[in-house]
């Protein structure tokens, strides 16, 4: 049964800089170091048209496209956004094995077609924050992780028993999970460049050659795998933030924008059944300062106009004469919510 799905961010760290500066959208970019001698980290699919890749140096990029820009790393904005757009997809399935900054794996046990189920998370995680994801389906981790990998972006691939091996036949070996860039060379070498020519190799090879990996290898390639979906540590907070299209100050705009990631953390916390202690409000201003104010209470929270008559308490404390760009909340200190809880105003 196809109960596997991997999720995989399209060009994640560009697609954030798209969502942050939507102009970016129309131009060849890479995230990277800004000097010649540095490498990209990522690029956007307009950048890709050119030839240009992740690991590929600046100045060679350049070459490639004059005209390319090239945008600064920004781990903590990019590990924020991971944050909201795997929130969303954890209500998809009871168990989700987050494998790094933009893919995960889902279990998922219910009955609904698979195709629908990944038509549904592109959709409301495209909707809510911005960036595409591509999905694999398949019966183990493996031939999952191969699918999302083979029609982005926003792509939804499904392989079955069926079709293997003679599906896999003519991807590249670098497509393995368990082959780096090592291993593929050490492979191509003898002549091994495709999936195809790595049936040909018997286990025993294999296994001299890589040691344990190349038994693992042996078996992956013939549809065989294993792992488990594994649930990922707790999620220590949740929450969500907007950048807004024009800076502002204007109190009725922050506070609509307060009411409606309020509204969004209700619906996240009502679908992981939890409550929590701690608020956070987060702003930035027009020239890029981050304040931050927190909350804690006796009585865990979980209510939208909890959480909005905190956040817009807080937001009293931060009020300058520089216009915000960009309002965040999120809730930390959680816990399971296994009692009813009366609001703040009840």
């Amino acid at each position: 049964m196809n109960n596997i799905l991997h999720i995989d961010c399209d060009a994640f760290y560009a697609s954030c800089e798209e969502v942050r500066y939507p102009k970016l959208k129309n131009h060849p970019m890479a995230v990277g170091g800004l000097s010649n001698k540095s490498i990209i980290t990522t690029a956007n699919y307009k950048a890709r048209e050119y030839g240009i890749h992740s690991a590929m140096p600046v100045f060679i990029a350049k070459k490639l496209c004059p005209n390319l820009v090239i945008v600064g790393v920004d781990k903590k904005y990019y590990k924020e956004k991971s944050i909201e757009v795997f929130d969303i997809i954890e209500k998809y399935a009871k168990i989700k094995e987050q494998v790094s900054i933009d893919e995960a794996y889902l279990l998922v046990e219910d009955k609904e077609n698979r195709i629908n189920k990944a038509k549904r998370i592109q959709k409301e995680v495209m909707e809510k924050t911005g960036i595409g994801v591509s999905i694999g389906i398949s019966y183990n981790k493996f031939l999952a992780k191969i699918s999302s990998d083979w029609n982005k972006p926003l792509g939804i691939k499904e392989i079955n028993s069926s079709d293997i091996p003679h599906i896999l036949k003519d991807l590249d070996i670098s497509k393995v999970h368990g082959l780096g860039r090592k291993s593929t060379k050490k492979l191509r070498n003898i002549g091994i460049h495709k999936i195809e020519d790595l049936l040909s190799l018997d286990e025993e090879f294999l296994k001299n050659l890589f040691g344990k990996q190349g038994s693992y290898v042996y078996h992956v390639i013939r549809g065989e795998d294993n792992r488990k979906v594994e649930i990922s540590s707790k999620r220590k907070s949740i929450g969500r933030e907007f950048t807004f299209k024009e800076n502002t100050l204007d109190l009725r705009i922050l506070h609509s924008y307060i009411d409606e990631i309020a509204k969004i953390l209700e619906s996240d916390m009502n679908d992981r059944d939890i409550k929590a202690y701690t608020l956070n409000l987060k702003i930035k201003t027009e020239y890029f300062k981050t304040h931050t104010r927190s909350h804690t209470q006796e009585v865990p929270i979980y209510k939208k106009e909890d959480i909005a008559s905190i956040s817009k308490d807080l937001l009293e404390k931060l009020i300058s004469n520089e216009k915000f760009r960009l309002l965040g909340i999120s809730l930390s200190n959680l816990s399971k919510n296994n009692h009813t809880q009366l609001s703040l105003f009840d």
